[in-house]
């Protein structure tokens, strides 16, 4: 529904246009079903509803709740292996021994403790094979029936939903904002993008469309409904439109497999092509780069048959090898081979992005004497790219001045690879040179506030949104390399998942690092405690939904918790019906199942291609515990990975990000005091409009203000 949609990504409510009446008794119970999952209705959204007639109020509630429960993964049933954890967990060996002996009295025989524990220990037991081990022993209802009430706590979550306007506007300006960002988005996203996009196909469009990626969403939604399409002015943007339509990836970076189209679809795609080269030749200088997919992509649309487009007919001349078109990149590397890295520069002036990506290498490259004029061809080269170039290129050079520790780079599809840093520092005054000039462009692109900024502090620590790649989908969810304050006396880790078609373990574990990012244990299904960490117990099957916890209390002495979710067999994070990872914050004190919505501070989708996910670990510093996003995942093994066998890949990555200096959004800010007054949030209703900028808004901000939360925080990205 696209009132759910709504509601899940921006946490407003689509105003009902149902018939008026008396819904009061149903805005009083959707108030206190709010509440159970940690939520609240705004006065104006409570008001709505009670002047609504019993059956739209009704409907309304009913969509309201569920799409909030879903948010934060209170929309399945999240059982525990054993029925009293955090209590009655027992010793891990106890408890396999236990297993092995109810196998040995089934089958008849007989043995001794000694026999059974040097059976288990030894390794030579399938523990799969063993009664009761994997699968839960009791129902949910049982498990609720063992647990009190959970006890409310004044830390608990509470957030707010707002009401909105109707579900066409707000489906309308949802769409705008994801369609014309100038940031490109993550898969869940991009997913809503392209819901969206049919809806409002006939609607408002954007004025701009920046990033390609979105550009082959919508036009793979107008291709299909016929409707011309937007934007296109190079041949990868055919390409990626192609893999769109075919189910395949619009970013390239995996192949794709294409379908068959149908002759309308064909003549629009060449049509396009020819349109493209026709207007620049140099353009077929990128085809070489993916010649393979064009090559595929040509024995589907039959361009021989389509003499009118000879232009489009070049383009798989030049990916046959037929005809060879020099690009720029391919002309810059040649300069650089000869040692003509001045030379290199100026001929990647003529594409502003790739010479600021390129910038480092070519300011190592370049001897004494070039290097002023390399740096002048970048200065030249600011005031045409894209914001979030210019701000990705000011994170890098920050973190330049020394060698790193290990230098990780993490893909699109969030893998990631961590080797030595083998590159020279940059001169420092080159540094500083090179932030003056990007800081000086940066300011200057911030649009004039109308409004005096209100800041929560909260927000300060939050990564700046360059790409949407970084992150998953999902509640509360920050982009990587961000910072969050951590509140109560412990943390609570759950992993769910549900398997389709075939029989799958995914186990949460959790990692235990010193200062110096060796191990300090771990807990587990090999270990079920360490150190006051507790496992919930291990679950093998999840044909129908299946749940792990671990609780970590925050007095332990490791220096970094690293929870992760390992693939021990079935399907992959991508083939299940469904998988998350989450975590909650409760008082030492604080009773009731082990699941319960209202303490659930972040909730992420894990739906990566690796076969462990490291979605955050958490940091112990002088003012306490901050969560730090990850968001990544290692290749591991095809089945039976282990947080044992990952330990040293984990410690790398953990360690190469805790180090990394990342943009935030306490930057951005620091830009903007220079144009208007920047104030800090500090509980108290300012008098007069603001521009509020935080994690979320707090309700009674004067009429005209205007609100920037996490939802949004990509739109105060620089273009």
């Amino acid at each position: 529904m696209l009132e759910k949609l709504i509601i899940q990504k921006t946490l407003r409510v689509p105003v009902s246009t149902g018939a008026a009446g008396d819904g009061t008794p149903v805005a009083r119970q959707l108030d206190a079903a709010l509440l159970d999952v940690g939520f609240s209705a705004s006065r104006a959204l409570l008001e709505h509803v009670g002047a609504l007639a019993p059956g739209p109020a009704m409907d309304l509630a009913v969509t309201v709740v569920a799409a909030v429960r879903e948010l934060v993964g209170d929309h399945v049933q999240h059982n525990a292996y054993f029925i009293g954890f955090p209590d009655d967990v027992p010793d891990t060996v106890e408890f396999w021994t236990d297993r092995l002996r109810a196998a040995v009295l089934t089958g008849g025989g007989t043995a001794t403790e000694a026999q059974l524990r040097e059976a288990v220990t030894s390794g030579g037991v399938n523990l799969l094979d063993l009664p009761g081990y994997g699968t839960y022993q009791h129902t949910y209802a049982e498990l609720l029936a063992a647990h009190d009430d959970l006890v409310a706590a004044a830390g608990d979550r509470v957030t707010l939903l707002r009401l909105g306007d109707t579900a066409e506007v707000e489906a309308t300006r949802l769409y705008l904002a994801l369609a014309g960002s100038v940031t490109p988005h993550g898969e869940a996203d991009l997913a809503i993008l392209g819901e969206l996009a049919v809806a409002c196909a006939d609607g408002p469009q954007p004025a701009e469309i920046p990033v390609r990626e979105n550009r082959a969403v919508l036009n793979g939604i107008r291709l299909v409904l016929g409707r011309p399409l937007v934007a296109v002015d190079t041949t990868t943007d055919v390409l990626r439109l192609a893999c769109q339509v075919s189910d395949g990836d619009p970013s390239l970076a995996t192949p794709t497999r294409f379908r068959a189209f149908r002759r309308p679809e064909r003549r629009t795609l060449l049509a396009t092509l020819d349109q493209v080269v026709a207007a620049s030749p140099a353009k077929l200088g990128d085809v070489a780069r993916y010649a393979e997919r064009w090559k595929r992509l040509g024995e589907r649309l039959h361009p021989h048959e389509y003499a009118q487009w000879p232009h489009a007919q070049q383009v798989f001349a030049v990916a046959r090898g037929e005809r060879r078109v020099p690009n720029l990149a391919g002309r810059a590397e040649a300069a650089i081979r000869f040692g003509a890295v001045a030379p290199a520069a100026s001929v990647l002036s003529a594409a502003p992005g790739l010479l600021l990506r390129s910038a480092d290498r070519l300011l190592r490259l370049a001897s004494a004497a070039e290097r002023t004029t390399v740096v002048d061809v970048v200065a030249g080269a600011l005031g045409s790219a894209s914001g979030r170039v210019l701000l990705s290129l000011r994170e890098h050079v920050d973190n330049r001045l020394t060698p790193a520790s290990a230098r990780m780079y993490a893909s699109r599809s969030r893998n990631s690879w961590v080797g030595p840093d083998e590159r020279p520092p940059l001169p420092a005054e080159l540094v500083a040179e090179l932030s003056a000039l990007l800081d000086a462009e940066i300011a200057a692109r911030l649009p004039e506030p109308e409004r005096p900024l209100l800041v929560d502090p909260e927000v300060l620590d939050v990564a700046l949104p360059l790409t949407g790649k970084a992150a998953e989908g999902g509640f509360a969810v920050l982009p990587r390399g961000s910072r969050a304050s951590v509140s109560g006396e412990l943390l609570r880790f759950f992993t769910y998942w549900r398997q389709s078609s075939r029989r799958t373990d995914h186990d949460l574990s959790v990692l235990l690092l010193d200062d110096g990012f060796h191990s300090a244990g771990q807990v587990s299904w090999t270990n079920y405690r360490h150190d006051g960490v507790v496992h919930s117990g291990d679950i093998t099957d999840a044909k129908n939904g299946a749940t792990e916890f671990i609780d970590v209390p925050l007095t332990l002495r490791g220096h970094y918790v690293v929870p992760q979710v390992n693939i021990y067999a079935g399907e992959s994070f991508d083939e299940v019906a469904e998988s998350m990872f989450g975590y909650q914050t409760r008082t030492r004190d604080q009773r009731g199942a082990p699941f319960d919505a209202r303490t659930v501070r972040a909730r992420s989708h894990l739906r990566g291609r690796g076969r462990v996910a490291l979605p955050m670990i958490f940091a112990r510093n002088n003012d306490g515990w901050q969560a730090v996003w990850l968001h990544l995942y290692l290749r591991g093994m095809p089945s039976f990975n282990r947080v044992e066998g990952n330990t040293f890949t984990t410690a790398d990555r953990v360690r190469a990000l805790v180090e990394r200096r990342y943009l935030t959004m306490a930057y951005l800010i620091d830009r903007w005091r220079t144009k208007a007054e920047v104030t800090m949030w500090d509980g108290r209703l300012p008098d007069e409009p603001v521009t509020y900028v935080g994690i979320e808004a707090p309700e009674g901000l004067p009429t005209g203000s205007e609100t920037y939360t996490l939802d949004r925080l990509s739109e105060l990205i620089p273009g």
